[in-house]
């Protein structure tokens, strides 16, 4: 009997733990751009028209979005026994169905990322010049920066963002 609760307790020590499970959640992330937009504009013509369609799709256990100057981002998680390549399928049936309803001169259609919500970004750049106009730094961004950055043995995935026009300073 005493060795049995030796053994018991000793195994209990040896059991591993962890403060989270390792749970991955069938997430997608739905990005559409549309420059000179204002937030308002986005909502109404861009993330709501995608949602109708998302909020039909089986399985989608909730829906995020978030619509500011030029940019739309909807976050669609799926129930856990959701294949992600289905719900990409799924996701990708419903963008076709929404361009009839999104802005004809829409530059790009939306565009979908299987992503790890316990994925967070570890570094967020902005670059700048005072010498050199914003195309070639955007230029620069994208063809060399953000190619090196994805190509870190680490990196998951990196994500540009050109910037149309400089912000606002105001003083």
């Amino acid at each position: 009997m005493a060795g049995v609760i030796l053994l018991g307790l000793l195994g209990y020590k040896l059991l591993p733990i962890s403060a989270l499970p390792t749970v991955d959640f069938p997430t997608i992330e739905v990005t559409t751009f549309y420059p000179g937009a204002s937030a308002d504009v986005m909502v109404s013509s861009v993330t709501t028209p995608l949602e109708r369609q998302f909020g039909q799709i089986a399985g989608l256990a909730s829906m995020n979005s978030t619509s500011s100057f030029g940019v739309s981002t909807i976050t669609l998680q799926f129930v856990l026994d959701r294949p992600i390549d289905v719900a990409a399928q799924d996701v990708q049936a419903a963008i076709n169905v929404a361009g009839g309803f999104l802005p004809p001169n829409l530059p790009n259609p939306p565009k979908y990322n299987k992503v790890n919500p316990a994925d967070t970004p570890i570094l967020t750049l902005s670059i700048t010049s005072d010498s050199l106009p914003l195309a070639r730094v955007n230029d620069f961004a994208d063809t060399l920066l953000a190619q090196k950055l994805s190509e870190a043995q680490a990196s998951a995935w990196s994500r540009f963002r050109e910037i149309k026009s400089r912000p606002c300073v105001c003083k």
